[in-house]
Formats: C-alpha cells, structure tokens, sequence
C-alpha cells in the first residue's frame, strides 16, 4: 500500500494506493460511505487488488479520516458538491479514468457525478446506493443519532478520523433534517452510459431493493447481486460474494 495526500483547490485529501497501475486496465476507485474514510475500508482494498490484478484507489472526503476541512458544513446537496470536485481528484491522483465502487453515501456521489462527467467514468460498482429518501433511512439513523452520546462510536471512530464527532454530527444532521427528505436524484440517472453493478443487502437497515431496482429500470446496463444475511455492507458482510461478482464484473472490461 502506497500513501500520502494530494492538494485540490478546496484542500487537502489523504488517499491510499493498493496494487500496481497497469497500461492494459484502469483502475478502481473507491468512495467511502457517509462516515468512511481510507483506514475504515480495512483490508478490503488489498483483497480487491488481488482478485482483479488491478490498480485500486482510495482518499478519503473532507472532514473525513486524515483530509482537511473539519470546518466543512453539509447542505442539502452535499453529496453534488462533493461529485463536482471528482475532476480535480482524478487530475490530482494522474488517473484519467476508472472504475468507480461506492457504498451508500459513496454510491450516490458516482451516480450524481457520472450523470455529470462521463468521460472520468468506465463503469459503476455500487452498494446500498441511495436514489431518494426512505422513512426506514431516516428512521435507522436517527436511533443511531440519538444512541450517539452513549456509545462508544465516537470514541472508536478516533482510529480512522481526525475529528471523528464533529464529522457525525455533520452527517447525522443533514439526513434528518425535513428538508433533506426531498432529496432525490432519480431525474439524473437517464444521463447515466456506464455499466453497472448493483449490490444490496435484503437485511439492509438503511435502504431497500427499491433503490437498486430503480437505478435497474433507467440504466442501459446493469447487473443486479442481491444478498441473504447481508446488511448495509456487503463488502465486509458478504465479501467473498462480492469480490467474486466485482471480479467477473470487470472480467471483459478494460
């Protein structure tokens, strides 16, 4: 693993390089869910390098992990903001163009910004994304709001970010604000060309087949991986399951 950080316009960004780049194939690009950054990907980038031999790429948001800007503030359309500075993290990094895997929150940034900038993207690998706002979205994340100052989250999160309560509260906050109930993206998807692997979990308590079947119903092409004993990530709950469908996913592409 290779580490160090890269310097955009709207600040500085930890990242994480796992595997070889390679002439013959584009790399795969990580984005984190809502409170990820690149230690909580854990092990899972180097497995994925192995079983694709292929380039796999991380950094992590602003406010999350080791990335400045503890300072940042999320609106509504926090997650468009954050897929509009995709060129600057793909010139930065030297990649032109990639695969783009993202769980949750990281999900809908590569829907929003493949919408936006096809020419970055070859193709999506999407977990638990989210296309609208559900009532059991809302509801599982405000029990974990509410359980927040009692826990021991906090204090657990200290190992992969640097302000690790400032960056929930920013995004617990923002999620059950009446406002953010509106939030949908759904007109963006017929702008979408890449293909797509659609993974989710039927024990998913932050969202339900009916945003993966969504995306199905308006993407040219789409490969739908739907998990028993699988929550919100698959990556981790149902790995084995999801290395082997990303890898014959990538199989035939460059």
């Amino acid at each position: 693993m290779k580490t160090g950080s890269i310097l955009t316009a709207s600040g500085q960004l930890e990242y994480a390089r796992w595997g070889n780049a390679r002439q013959d194939v584009l790399p795969v690009l990580l984005f984190h869910e809502g409170l990820g950054s690149v230690g909580l990907w854990k092990d899972f980038p180097e497995r994925l390098a192995v079983a694709t031999g292929r380039e796999v790429v991380a950094w992590s948001r602003h406010g999350h992990g080791d990335s400045g800007g503890g300072e940042v503030v999320h609106e509504v359309d926090y997650m468009h903001n954050e897929a509009d500075l995709l060129p600057a993290v793909h010139e930065a990094l030297g990649i032109a163009k990639g695969h783009w895997l993202g769980p949750s929150d990281g999900g809908s940034i590569a829907l929003i910004a493949s919408s936006r900038y096809p020419e970055l993207v070859a193709s999506l690998i999407l977990e638990a994304p989210h296309i609208f706002v559900e009532e059991l979205t809302v509801a599982s994340i405000a029990k974990v709001v509410e359980g927040f100052a009692a826990s021991d989250l906090g204090e657990r999160m200290k190992k992969y970010h640097r302000d690790p309560v400032a960056m929930f509260h920013r995004w617990g906050r923002i999620w059950l604000e009446p406002a953010f109930l509106n939030w949908n993206i759904e007109k963006l998807l017929p702008a979408i060309e890449a293909p797509a692997l659609l993974i989710q979990g039927y024990d998913d308590q932050y969202g339900t087949m009916e945003q993966i079947d969504g995306i199905a119903a308006v993407l040219p092409e789409t490969t739908l991986l739907k998990l028993n004993d699988c929550r919100h990530s698959p990556h981790f709950e149902r790995g084995e399951a999801v290395l082997d469908a990303i890898s014959l996913f990538l199989q035939e592409k460059s």
